[in-house]
């Protein structure tokens, strides 16, 4: 066993290894992780950009134009 790894799970030595041809994940696999991320992410997109984020971006924006050498002079 390596150090700083705890024992291997069984279904890690009967997944075989994915080639150019062969991808990890079956179809079916596939497509369900693809329409749980797209549930999760569309939920997600529904909130707000919380306050403090929006903050955060001002503060970046000021910055960039204050570190900006002025172009006219």
């Amino acid at each position: 066993m390596s150090e700083g790894k705890g024992p291997r799970a069984p279904l890690d030595e009967d997944v075989p290894a994915a080639g150019p041809e062969q991808p990890a994940l079956d179809r079916n696999v596939q497509g369900r992780i693809g329409s749980h991320l797209r549930a999760m992410y569309d939920e997600l997109m529904q909130q707000p950009i919380p306050d403090r984020f929006i903050d955060l971006i001002a503060e970046l924006e000021r910055s960039a134009v204050q570190a900006t050498p002025d172009a006219e002079s």
